[in-house]
């Protein structure tokens, strides 16, 4: 039976790495933007919430980026358009794409940071999260 070039785990990860990539961005801007407002009374209070998230993103992150080490995978050209976010990746030798559609990973960004922010539970908020397969390509 032949290795298939890219694997289903493969591709997750990759996923996972653009949306929590995407996920910290957001959190960290959040958070900025609480600060600077003047809006709220306790912005401190806010910003901890968020930044807390932030914190669990950059965690996973982190934990992404070594197993892409350990699996040679590394991805460039990572980019957004009207239709979504795409990216270019290597996995070990294989050239290949993903093309992700903005309603499926707006709606799996946002049932993560609900789990980040400890709004749901990790075990739910997994359960839940939509596995909306993502166009890939490998060239």
């Amino acid at each position: 039976m032949a290795i298939p070039a890219v694997t289903r785990e493969e591709r997750a990860l990759i996923k996972s790495y653009l949306l929590l990539m995407y996920i910290h961005k957001v959190f960290e801007r959040d958070c900025r933007i609480i600060q600077e407002s003047g809006v709220f009374k306790t912005p401190q209070l806010y910003v901890e919430v968020v930044g807390n998230g932030a914190k669990r993103a950059a965690v996973l992150l982190r934990e992404v980026k070594q197993e892409f080490i350990k699996r040679a995978i590394k991805v460039y050209d990572v980019g957004q358009s009207q239709e979504g976010i795409q990216a270019r990746y290597a996995c070990r030798g294989y050239i290949g794409s993903i093309n992700i559609l903005w309603p499926s990973f707006r709606e799996e960004m946002m049932d993560r940071m609900r789990a980040y922010l400890g709004l749901v539970s990790p075990d739910t908020a997994s359960s839940e999260l939509s596995h909306a397969p993502a166009a890939v390509s490998n060239h």
